[in-house]
């Protein structure tokens, strides 16, 4: 069980603080839920603590887990589907894993793909949702200011 102060990822969130633990009843069922503090933004995620794990909810990477992320990802080989529903899927796969580096792939892949055919809505909407998953777990890694996190992996990913 994780207590208030952890620093904790989201698979589909990111990553944020644990603010406080509530019990709240929701759907006539009383239990207690993580109020995550996300590092991006204002948002608050709510998480039932006795399904966290089955959600995928885990610690934040260390600070040197973080940079050897960053400079793995310089060398992440991308190969994408041409087929938009199976890369879709795929990516989405891929970001629910909760894996970092599953996530920076995703990131790279979908830059790539931009700058060479464009995106789609759809695509354009999951390169955001990752780029944020992926940065914000970095920022609190690496106890750096979004934006410095988020020049240093545009710059890694533009190579």
């Amino acid at each position: 069980m994780y207590q208030i102060g952890d620093k904790v990822v989201h698979p589909m969130h990111g990553a944020g603080v644990i603010d406080s633990i509530v019990r709240k009843k929701v759907a006539g069922k009383v239990q207690d839920y993580y109020l995550l503090k996300l590092s991006a933004g204002s948002m608050m995620v709510m998480i039932p603590t006795e399904h966290s794990d089955e959600i995928g909810v885990r610690p934040v990477v260390s600070g040197q887990e973080a940079t050897h992320i960053l400079t793995a990802m310089e060398d992440i080989q991308v190969d994408m589907t041409q087929n938009w529903n199976r890369r879709y899927r795929e990516n989405m796969l891929r970001i629910k894993s909760g894996d970092l580096l599953e996530v920076a792939k995703v990131v790279k892949g979908l830059m790539m793909r931009e700058t060479q055919k464009g995106l789609s809505t759809g695509e354009r909407k999951m390169l955001h949702s990752a780029k944020q998953i992926l940065i914000s777990e970095l920022v609190l890694a690496q106890s750096m200011p979004y934006e410095a996190v988020e020049e240093r992996v545009n710059k890694v990913l533009h190579q």
